[in-house]
């Protein structure tokens, strides 16, 4: 099923064809239209590792990286913090996420055959007049936040194992990483990511399990001061 899209006179697209795409996206999530030739178990898994691994790279919930930035902040207390930061992945992948879909559905782009930052240029143009050019601000803002951030993540967790000194090495490579980014295949950078984030994920997972009791009570508290 491809939504054709049908925009108003302001050049935006029928708020009326929403309903029509969430039913889309709840139909091939169950049954999916990829699985051809296989069983269609095996399809709704590869979409959820999907949905998983590439939500990770969204919101990097459970990666133990947020925390970091938020461990920053001046506060009065550490579960007031932790509650503003929950706040985050609930923007962006229920609120920006969802949009992006939306938007990928109705404007019919999400069957066009293209990929990444393409397929998401080719909907907003497609949506509204100016589009393109809203997407392209947005990945070049979107890529060097990324990259500060992280940089920043990759500094702190290196100071804390080996110490201020062991940071000036990473710079180096940090930067030749950046290159190696923009050249190498798609396909191999998702790879590289997704293994990155699980190697993070694995270990962080089992520190909040073991923290768990520590966070219930710094909850509580916080609440009892309320």
């Amino acid at each position: 099923m491809v939504l054709q899209p049908e925009t108003t006179n302001t050049g935006f697209v029928d708020a009326s064809e929403v309903p029509a795409a969430f039913s889309l996206i709840f139909r091939e999530a169950f049954q999916p239209t990829a699985a051809v030739g296989g069983f269609i178990g095996s399809a709704v898994m590869v979409a959820i590792q999907m949905g998983v691994s590439r939500g990770l790279f969204s919101n990097e919930s459970g990666l133990g990286s947020a925390p970091i930035a938020a461990a920053a902040a001046s506060t009065s207390h550490p579960a007031q913090q932790a509650l503003i930061s929950m706040t985050q992945t609930f923007i962006d992948t229920i609120i920006i996420c969802t949009l992006t879909a939306l938007v990928l559905i109705v404007t019919g782009a999400w069957s066009s055959g293209e990929t990444g930052a393409r397929l998401t240029t080719l909907a907003f143009q497609s949506g509204f007049s100016g589009g393109d050019v809203v997407v392209s601000i947005g990945l070049l803002l979107f890529a060097w936040s990324t990259m500060l951030g992280w940089r920043y993540y990759w500094e702190k967790g290196l100071e804390f194992l080996f110490g201020p000194g062991s940071t000036k090495a990473f710079r180096v490579v940090f930067i030749l990483s950046i290159g190696f980014g923009a050249i190498a295949k798609a396909d191999l950078v998702w790879t590289i990511g997704d293994i990155s984030n699980a190697l993070m994920a694995f270990p962080n997972l089992i520190a909040l399990l073991f923290l768990s009791p520590l966070v219930v009570k710094l909850t509580n508290d916080y609440f009892a001061l309320k």
